[in-house]
């Protein structure tokens, strides 16, 4: 299959012009030009466009990361593109024909993982992910995980790959971080009493006793009272306060009157590896659907994990059934999903 290739050169860090870094005796971009030309036409965006004229036909001017992905998905000539940072001279023209290969109709990127994160910045966007970019830049959410958890995205993971580590070497030298894993995010689904508080509980203790932190938001569609009435944060409130909040030494908990989206409540979870939503079945985020005994499913297969039914458990369109009480085979089959193995 056909693709473009799109290089986000951005802006330049620590001082110094990291698309022009030297890996060996030619420059990042220029070794990246190189390896990746055959693949399709190459895409340039970046903050200074003079810096690269000299180096590419298509070079466009961006004001964020965000920017940048967008400029290059839009000029492309062809539906899906490759996308990466010019600060990567490891990635070859293997790599992006092997990750093309899983190319389908089932998804809009296809996004590498690695040990230790997911890697948005060496993917294959298609041009169904521009509405989602439009969105996102909208709102000003600049996040590119924030952006991925609306996709449908296929993770490809590189320890099941013949592709070393250092393919994703950056060469630009910053300050250690703190190791950090892929956040897994999805929701249990299904209608009311359905049971998908006692599952979501029993995931939590699966989760945990493999060493992730987990979170979990509730979805109300109906009105619902956090602050009691006899409270001091309910007066709060009845008197026409915004938020509230109450702390105490190993505990906090905020109340805000207002309309909050899932991804803006999402930045508040940041440190748990695993997101569990209660609810929005009709989301495009990845979920386990809750089916009575009729067996029905009201979810689009499309975005669905595994099915978990109260009885006759049986594949239902390639789409994996489990008993709901089978727990373990549940949680073995989110993890297989997300790629993610015991920390």
């Amino acid at each position: 299959m056909k693709i473009s290739v799109g290089i986000l050169a951005g802006s330049r860090a620590q001082g110094l012009n990291c698309a022009k870094i030297k890996a060996g005796n030619r420059m990042n971009i220029s070794k990246l030009i190189e390896e990746l030309d055959d693949m399709g036409d190459v895409l340039i965006s970046a903050a200074k466009k003079e810096d690269y004229e000299d180096l590419c036909g298509t070079v466009m001017e961006d004001s964020s990361l965000l920017k940048g992905l967008y400029n290059v998905i839009s000029a492309s000539g062809e539906d899906h593109i490759f996308v990466c940072g010019s600060d990567m001279p490891g990635i070859s023209g293997k790599l992006v024909k092997y990750m093309s290969e899983f190319i389908c109709s089932d998804y809009d990127c296809y996004c590498l993982t690695d040990e230790s994160r997911i890697q948005p910045l060496c993917a294959i966007y298609s041009k169904a992910m521009l509405p989602l970019i439009e969105e996102a830049m909208r709102v000003g959410d600049h996040k590119l995980m924030n952006l991925l958890r609306k996709a449908r995205v296929k993770y490809i993971s590189l320890e099941y790959t013949c592709f070393g580590r250092e393919i994703l070497t950056n060469t630009v030298i910053r300050k250690p971080k703190k190791k950090t894993f892929p956040q897994a995010v999805f929701c249990v689904s299904g209608f009311k009493n359905s049971g998908k508080t006692f599952l979501i509980t029993r995931l939590i203790n699966e989760f945990i006793a493999e060493g992730y932190s987990v979170g979990v938001i509730k979805h109300d569609g109906h009105r619902y009272e956090m602050d009691r009435k006899g409270t001091d944060t309910y007066e709060f409130l009845r008197a026409g306060a915004r938020q509230t909040a109450i702390f105490a030494a190993e505990q906090f908990s905020l109340n805000f009157r207002e309309t909050a989206s899932d991804a803006r409540l999402l930045n508040f979870f940041s440190e748990c590896g695993v997101v569990v939503i209660e609810g929005l079945k009709n989301s495009p985020y990845p979920k386990i659907e809750m089916t009575g005994s009729g067996g029905e499913s009201v979810c689009d297969p499309k975005t669905l994990i595994c099915i978990a039914a109260e009885r006759d458990p049986r594949q239902i369109n390639q789409i994996p059934v489990f008993d709901r009480d089978d727990i373990r085979g549940i949680f073995s089959c989110v993890k297989k999903y997300f790629g993610l193995g015991e920390k």
